[in-house]
């Protein structure tokens, strides 16, 4: 059987891939021209960070990479096109960072924040969450990565005890965004029972998170039934079904602590023939790196 491909959230535990950020209330004290300069410099180097980032999973043999949703702070900020357009004139920085990534053969996913609500009873959040989506999708088509779930932007479901309304809204996503989106099961608002059917009507994958399985459900741990019924059930969003993504993580203090441990000290065996598997652990690179070593391809 093939090894997985382990994936590496965002940043490393050590100092090799870190981004930088600028606050929105240090940002509305510059003046227009202050702000075009802060966002120049600072977009400037996180791109370059980024691209750096392929090389360092590359050199390591990780082909799975979650980037960061905040490496470009106000560019979906409402009134202020600063961002988007400093980022226009990084145009072919950006590509090259996407690039790299691609002459690497490494998949890469977006997860952002939970602040992105398509199912709030509040129209003004709805509105807000669809913009910042296509700012993140804008990012994404910016690097050239396909318009498809092998370049996932991954949300939860959002407002608990609304999924026909999340089921409502994604058909009319923008297709940047409607293209590339899956959903992911959580601890509390959304099992992977409220949202497998509204993947299945959307035709949206859904990646399944064991460990939010397990506390929502107060099981005793990843070997329960359930994990491998709902792992094969997620395997049917997905087209093609090799392209599956899961979220691997393990309590700190036993089964039920929502506190992602250090290294990864469980691998369910109903992960076991799942391809791609994105790793929550504090350790980051040195949890990657021991699993990798103990699945060698």
């Amino acid at each position: 059987m093939t090894a997985p491909a382990f994936g590496l959230v965002c940043l490393t535990a050590g100092p090799e891939i870190r981004f930088r950020t600028v606050t929105l209330s240090r940002y509305r004290l510059l003046t227009p021209a202050e702000r075009e300069a802060k966002l120049r410099d600072l977009y400037t180097d996180n791109i370059a960070r980024l691209h750096a980032a392929a090389g360092y999973c590359a050199a390591r043999g990780i082909r799975l990479y979650r980037m960061s949703s905040s490496l470009f702070p106000m560019l979906d900020l409402k009134g202020d096109d600063t961002g988007e357009a400093v980022l226009g004139a990084l145009a072919a920085e950006l590509r090259a960072a996407g690039d790299a990534f691609r002459a690497a053969g490494i998949r890469v996913l977006m997860h952002p924040e939970q602040f992105i609500v398509l199912n709030s009873d509040r129209p003004e959040v709805r509105e807000s969450s669809r913009h910042a989506l296509a700012s993140h999708a804008r990012v994404m088509d910016g690097l050239g990565l396909d318009r498809s779930a092998w370049n996932l932007l991954l949300l939860h479901g959002g407002k608990g005890g609304r999924a026909a309304e999340l089921q409502a809204v994604i058909p009319d996503l923008p297709d940047a965004v409607r293209s590339r989106l899956g959903l992911e099961n959580d601890e509390r608002a959304y099992g992977p029972a409220d949202l497998l059917p509204v993947c299945e009507a959307t035709g949206t994958p859904f990646v399944f998170d064991a460990h939010h399985h397990v506390v929502r459900e107060k099981l005793p741990d990843q070997e329960h039934a359930s994990v491998r019924e709902i792992v094969l059930a997620a395997r049917r969003t997905w087209t093609p079904p090799e392209w599956q993504v899961v979220h691997l993580s393990n309590g700190i203090e036993g089964p039920q602590d929502r506190r992602h441990s250090r290294l990864i000290t469980h691998l369910p065996s109903a992960y076991a023939d799942v391809p791609w598997i994105e790793v929550e652990a504090k350790g980051k690179e040195e949890a990657v790196a021991a699993l990798m070593t103990a699945s060698p391809r």
